[in-house]
Formats: structure tokens, C-alpha cells, sequence
């Protein structure tokens, strides 16, 4: 990745994240473990310019150790409610 999509990439290495309102409600998550969340990005894999993959060292159980980024927010984000 070039400087300039680092600086600008929303999600970044060592970020703390969640998954995003957006994306929770468009699969209809409202309730349960996936909303509420929190997890370290340890790492971010390119797959295609358009997406890249985040992954994430979660507090809970069974959840999926890559995200695209286009589902995150960071936690500031979430604080905010987007």
C-alpha cells in the first residue's frame, strides 16, 4: 500500500473496532454478541483495490478473524453513532 492510502484508509493497524451500523442492520442484528463486539486490528490484507480484508483479534467467541473493512467502524465512529 502506498503512504497515501495508509493515511487515509479509516481503518488502520492497531485500531479498535466494531462492527458498523450500517452493516449490523442490514443483516437485521440488533441484539445478541455481534453488535456489542470490540476487537484489536492486527492486520490488513489487500485483496483487490476495492477490498481489503482486516484481521481482527475479537473479545468474543466464534467471530470471524477477517472483515472487510467496508463492515468496521472504529470505536470513535461507533461513540459518534455511525
Amino acid at each position: 500500500m502506498t503512504d497515501w492510502i495508509k493515511r487515509t484508509q479509516p481503518i488502520q493497524v492497531g485500531d479498535t473496532v466494531g462492527y458498523s451500523k450500517r452493516f449490523l442492520q442490514s443483516t437485521g442484528q440488533y441484539t445478541g454478541d455481534v453488535p456489542f463486539a470490540r476487537g484489536k486490528v492486527t492486520a490488513l490484507l489487500p485483496l483487490s483495490t476495492d477490498t481489503i480484508l482486516a484481521e481482527i483479534d475479537w473479545d468474543k467467541p466464534e467471530l470471524p478473524p477477517r472483515v472487510n473493512v467496508k463492515n468496521l467502524s472504529t470505536i470513535k465512529q461507533i461513540q459518534l453513532g455511525e
